[in-house]
């Protein structure tokens, strides 16, 4: 009797298990991409010879400006280039000769090892958007962020299947002063999130500071001899490398971290008009600021960074998703490969002040060149709005989901007996159809990507739900993800460090808002 009332017990708690399972909160993370398909080339032979010998005639005869940085003056100066002022000229040829050493691919370690990404040969990670100082929701509309918004984009990334990184400045919290926040961000990465993150770059301080909280999180040797951070070094274009970025460079590359060395063009303002000669000015500048990086510490993880865009000339606004930014991109992924080096464009651009039609064409245009050119980390992957200047909620799930499409894409097309499905075609025959066969039945779970947002119903039950648009579905969204959120485990010994690190850095400055 006994025996008989402990197996009911048992068949119930199996059953109160599964329904447990089947009502849990789950989120997984894709692995990062990695392509089976061929890369889009837009450039011939020749055609890269002349930008490649016109790149070193820059460097060569023009130069590069390196503002307010003796020390790297000094550095290129023993190098072999000629220094007049703050101008360095690069004899030809030397300037790839340094960029020999950085490696071709790096791993980025994540707080999961599981979630450790890549970056190079036919990877492609996916991070969110950078930068922007103002945030919208369809509730508050358009505002300055505020912390408690970027912990909401952290967590909204942490729980997004198809994207691989937790990014960095996935907008800039106006309500923590400025030489403090970045500590606040850092930390919102490593305690919210266990995906692979970026440091500040702000102020070279700022950046010691990130790498002795890397040092904290993972452990000081660890750090020194792996890769745990991939920041973002923006190139003042035309040609000037000041001493912020550059710092910044320095005490990454100093610490075997990783930099995306990028030039910021608004093609017609920061570069030519042309699409050759924006690639010219693109390589010259890559080529002077990887150097460099390989002067403060041969074999330090770089990346070849591009962020291209046109502008319009009736009103002077950046322009996205067009043609000439996805040709200059597909060329730059070219110059990348042929430098052996990991690739860094593309992301969710657009210019459109709200989620809509604007924003969706003008993304997909350019999510889809970022796939096709062969970039290997992807910024600015979702939520982008407003030319840079909006991180939106609905936009980062929109996005997020959509995301999910490159990675179909990228699988490119099998070719083995199930794919082949000659079976099912015998099976079904001339006027059949496929709903039932066996292979069907077999491969209908994963056989199609599926959106977890979008809206495929029948009109009338779209109708009875309340006709939502595509941006009242992704607000639903986003508040159901926030709400099923569950933070990721942190050893309490290393939380209390990085808390008590941050308190005695902030108190050891006066607030600062400039």
């Amino acid at each position: 009797m006994a025996e008989a009332i402990a197996k009911r017990r048992a068949r119930g708690g199996g059953g109160a298990a599964r329904r447990a399972e089947r009502t849990a909160v789950h989120f997984e993370t894709a692995k990062y991409i990695e392509r089976n398909i061929p890369n889009f080339e837009v450039l011939n032979e020749e055609a890269l010879e002349v930008i490649e010998a016109n790149a070193e005639t820059v460097l060569a005869e023009i130069g590069v400006n390196f503002v307010n940085n003796p020390a790297a003056l000094e550095r290129w100066r023993e190098a072999g280039a000629e220094i007049e002022g703050e101008r360095v000229r690069i004899p030809r040829g030397l300037a790839r000769k340094l960029c020999a050493t950085a490696p071709s691919s790096y791993t980025q370690y994540a707080r999961d090892p599981g979630k450790s990404v890549v970056i190079g040969g036919k990877s492609l990670v996916l991070a969110p958007v950078y930068g922007p100082p103002f945030v919208r929701d369809a509730a508050g509309g358009r505002r300055y962020a505020t912390m408690a918004d970027f912990q909401k984009f952290v967590k909204l990334g942490y729980m997004s299947k198809w994207l691989h990184h937790s990014g960095g400045t996935v907008c800039e919290p106006t309500d923590i002063p400025v030489n403090k926040r970045h500590l606040d961000m850092l930390y919102a990465h490593m305690s919210l999130s266990d995906k692979p993150f970026m440091g500040s770059v702000t102020e070279p301080v700022r950046a010691q500071d990130s790498v002795e909280m890397c040092e904290i999180l993972f452990g000081k040797e660890f750090v020194q001899n792996n890769t745990v951070m991939t920041s973002l070094i923006n190139i003042n274009s035309p040609m000037t490398f000041d001493d912020v970025m550059m710092g910044a460079l320095e005490v990454y590359a100093k610490n075997n971290q990783a930099c995306i060395v990028s030039p910021f063009i608004v093609g017609g303002a920061m570069a030519p008009v042309s699409i050759a000669g924006t690639l010219t000015q693109v390589l010259a500048e890559v080529l002077a600021g990887i150097a460099y990086s390989q002067l403060v510490r041969p074999g330090a993880p770089v990346i070849f960074g591009a962020f291209v865009t046109s502008i319009d000339m009736n009103s002077g606004a950046p322009t996205f998703g067009t043609p000439e930014a996805s040709l200059i991109t597909y060329g730059a992924g070219q110059l990348a490969r042929r430098m052996g080096l990991p690739y860094r464009s593309a992301g969710s651009f657009n210019g459109s002040k709200l989620p809509d039609a604007q924003a969706a064409y003008e993304s997909s245009n350019s999510l889809n060149m970022g796939l096709l050119s062969g970039v290997n980390f992807m910024l600015h992957a979702c939520g982008w709005l407003e030319g840079g200047l909006v991180s939106s909620f609905e936009k980062f799930v929109m996005d997020a989901d959509q995301l999910g499409v490159l990675h179909g894409l990228a699988k490119g097309i099998e070719i083995d007996v199930n794919a082949q499905a000659m079976e099912a075609i015998a099976e079904v025959g001339p006027g059949g159809h496929y709903l039932g066969c066996a292979h069907t039945q077999a491969n209908f779970k994963q056989a199609f990507w599926k959106s977890d947002l979008l809206d495929y119903k029948p009109f009338e039950t779209w109708e009875e739900e309340g006709a939502r648009d595509t941006q009242a579905l992704a607000s639903l969204r986003v508040e159901k993800m926030l709400a099923d959120y569950q933070q990721p485990a942190m050893d309490p010994a290393t939380d209390e460090a990085l808390l008590d690190y941050i308190a005695k850095k902030k108190a050891s400055m006066p607030d600062a808002f400039m």
